[in-house]
């Protein structure tokens, strides 16, 4: 159903992120970080993507890009003033850099 939406709509950020919940779901990290990398590249101010892909990055011990991740979903939670986003991707970002 998703990806019906998303032929049809292809900057749908919801289906899209939605989408990469279930690839993540079914174990498939690269598909949902391909399209946690869509959502905001249609939408650079879909702060949940930045922070699930920063988390997922984290959890496959790539935190290179995890930091980097993070730090857009940063300026992302601060130009949509989500303080509460942006609070949870500090402190990996702080756990990720010690």
């Amino acid at each position: 159903m998703l990806t019906e939406i998303l032929a049809a709509n292809p900057a749908d950020s919801f289906a899209r992120y939605g989408l990469a919940m279930e690839h993540l779901s079914q174990g498939n990290n690269d598909a949902a970080l391909a399209e946690f990398a869509a959502t905001t590249e249609h939408n650079p101010d879909y702060v949940p993507a930045y922070q699930m892909s920063g988390q997922t990055l984290a959890k496959l011990h790539r935190n290179d890009e995890a930091v980097a991740r993070l730090q857009d979903g940063l300026a992302a939670a601060t130009r949509t003033r989500n303080t509460h986003a942006a609070s949870e991707m500090q402190a990996l970002l702080d756990e990720l850099e010690a």
